[in-house]
């Protein structure tokens, strides 16, 4: 079908309205191409018209200060918390196995853990999917080379198992299997194969917040902001005005602010003050903030929304981010590889773990009180090793430490009985 055949009218054929509706949907079906929505169509890449008058895709959606924040909160945590290969025996690092550096500290030759770890991230929350090349060295791992999710398409076999078409170069495309494509996606999905893009669920909220935007712009752009108004009770002298446009146009500028003013014949200073509307205005968009944010589940404080919250409650707020927010995602990475990563035999024997200690924690005072209770202070049963704690807070191992209250420092044997 070409171009112009797409847009021409014609009887709802059964044969033809299905592959138009799976080209644009029932909000890209357009009159012809004087459609007013039809350059939105194309501007969004495809992506389907709100009802705010916008195409949302994840390109202008980023353009959204909240999107931006939501995003890189989440994908700036999964990237920057440690990602171990351990035994599930002892629960000890696999350091000794190759897929252990790749997730922990090099992925590939160009970019660092968390460099990777954030992009596909990013890439998940905001196309509901995030796909990486492994590339293997006989049968070992040896590098992750992520890949553009619109490039991408998942398709499943007869067999029920997938296979991934990538476009490379714009136009030819390669069949990968799935043994070498690690894929990582949303939770929530309509088909079990490809996660769905948050983005593109909250895509109303999002346009009514940048369609806010672009009109509060224009009022600062086309609209008049008056600081306040001169009264006179009958008509002003010429010699008065001039003399007073004279004496504001001197005191202008922030060097003279604050400054007295000397009023003409009697005239009276009055404040406008903020309308009603003005107020309506900001309450909207404040709300469209915590809109947009319920679907990633990052609470307001975390947004730079001024909450009653701050304080002793931020450390309570940080463990409802991590428990909420990250932890569904701390688990869609560690089965992921799983599936994708390591072998049948493997999985018995190995698990990808974050350590999200560090965002668990709370203030000092509580850690300090945490760690004497875990090694027997105050009567308690101890149940933490000295070392423990050490290696929570990133200090070296000493060898002079007991490893409980009241037991003795291990010396050399040398010591007199």
């Amino acid at each position: 079908m070409s171009f112009m055949n797409f847009f021409r009218r014609r009887e709802p054929e059964a044969a033809n309205l299905p592959s138009v509706q799976a080209m644009a949907g029932e909000a890209g079906m357009f009159a012809g191409m004087t459609d007013p929505n039809l350059l939105e169509f194309i501007r969004g890449g495809g992506s389907a018209l709100t009802e705010a008058g916008l195409s949302i895709s994840p390109k202008v959606a980023m353009r959204n200060t909240t999107v931006l924040r939501c995003v890189s909160l989440i994908a700036f945590s999964i990237g920057m918390l440690p990602l171990h290969l351990q035994r599930k025996a002892d629960k000890g690092k696999a350091d000794d196995h190759p897929l252990f550096r790749v997730l922990h500290r090099r992925p590939n030759g160009w970019q660092t853990a968390f460099e990777f770890r954030s992009l596909m991230q990013q890439r998940a929350l905001v196309d509901g999917n995030a796909y990486a090349l492994i590339v293997r060295s006989g049968r070992r791992i040896i590098q992750l080379v992520p890949l553009a999710s619109k490039d991408v398409k998942v398709v499943q076999r007869p067999d029920w198992a997938l296979e991934y078409h990538l476009k490379r170069n714009g136009a030819e495309t390669v069949i990968l299997p799935q043994s070498e494509v690690f894929h990582l996606r949303y939770g929530m999905s309509d088909d079990g194969i490809t996660g769905l893009s948050l983005v593109k669920q909250a895509a109303e909220a999002i346009a009514l917040a940048i369609q806010t935007e672009k009109a509060a712009a224009r009022l600062f752009r086309n609209g008049m902001i008056v600081g306040g108004y001169l009264k006179h009770k009958e008509r002003l002298s010429k010699e008065a005005y001039d003399r007073l446009k004279e004496s504001m146009a001197e005191n202008e500028g922030a060097e003279n602010a604050h400054r007295w003013k000397i009023l003409e014949e009697g005239m009276e200073a009055e404040d406008p003050g903020h309308s009603g509307r003005d107020s309506q205005a900001i309450e909207n968009r404040k709300f469209q903030i915590e809109d947009i944010a319920r679907p990633f589940g990052v609470p307001r404080p975390l947004l730079g929304v001024d909450d009653t919250s701050w304080g002793s409650g931020i450390d309570v707020l940080g463990q409802f981010f991590v428990r909420y927010a990250l932890n569904p995602w701390f688990e869609a990475w560690q089965q992921a590889i799983e599936r994708s990563l390591l072998t049948e035999a493997e999985a018995d024997l190995f698990e990808a773990k974050f350590n999200a200690g560090a965002l668990l924690r709370g203030s000092m005072k509580d850690q300090a009180e945490f760690f004497a209770k875990g090694l027997g202070s105050g009567g308690h049963q101890p149940w933490l090793h000295p070392d423990e704690p050490r290696d929570w807070m990133d200090l070296p191992r000493r060898d002079d430490l007991p490893t409980a209250p009241g037991q003795q420092t291990q010396g050399d044997g040398n010591e007199p009985s």
